[in-house]
């Protein structure tokens, strides 16, 4: 059971970043691997090939189209931070291909390392600012507002998304490799894994903070009503 967190908006924003920052991390090291990307990020560099801009910038674009459609299914305005996800995303991604040591490795050993690493890295990373209940992202608010509609699993909706993004990112160019057909079969399963985890983690966390937070109250109250006597 996910309980719905409320108050300590900074602390949750700090998982929220850090959520992001991984799971762009995890884009970027699929991508890097070059066997294969995210259905999705597939679909950014076709549209990329086709029509300029930066992968990070079509991630943004597509972004907002979804996020429109899975406000129209659920009825319900997209919370601050699935509009905040669609611009830091696109831009931690960018920002993460221009480091220079971001490289390819020459070894397929290598790269089956770094992909693997990736799936982990990006999976955990959408688990962990889910968690923190800001809102989802464009992606992430769709697979949410179907699984709500549909009744399915998670890992289902994940997994019939992804194929749907797959077919279309290929026909406009975009890198289909072995890797991509891996990545749509097991990100769904490893999220439906995450997601709970990383609520765990989260609940834990600002449930410290909040008796950090009274212990300290509490102290400086004793403190106060001893220097009134």
């Amino acid at each position: 059971m996910i309980l719905k967190n409320k108050g300590q908006i900074g602390p949750r924003f700090l998982v929220y970043l850090i959520g992001l920052l991984v799971m762009s991390l995890g884009i970027v090291l699929l991508i890097m691997a070059d066997i294969g990307a995210t259905p999705w990020d597939v679909l950014h560099v076709g549209l990329y090939y086709q029509l300029g801009l930066t992968i990070g910038s079509w991630s943004i674009v597509v972004g907002i189209l979804i996020l429109t459609i899975a406000a129209l299914i659920s009825k319900e305005f997209p919370q601050v931070g699935a509009f905040l996800n669609m611009v830091l995303i696109g831009l931690f991604i960018d920002l993460y291909l221009l480091l220079p040591f971001m490289q390819t490795p020459n070894a397929l050993g290598g790269k089956i390392a770094m992909f693997s690493f990736g799936i982990v890295t990006y999976c955990y990373g959408m688990g962990l600012y889910i968690s923190a209940q800001l809102g989802a992202g464009p992606r992430d608010s769709l697979m949410i507002a179907l699984t709500a509609k549909t009744g399915w699993k998670v890992r289902n909706v994940r997994a019939l998304m992804e194929v749907i993004v797959l077919a279309i990112g290929w026909q406009l160019g975009g890198p289909v490799f072995w890797g991509t057909v891996v990545l749509s079969l097991l990100v769904g399963p490893t999220v439906g894994v995450a997601l709970p985890q990383c609520q765990a983690l989260t609940d834990r966390f600002l449930a410290k903070l909040k008796d950090d937070k009274e212990i300290y109250l509490n102290r400086m109250l004793k403190e106060k009503n001893r220097g009134a006597s």
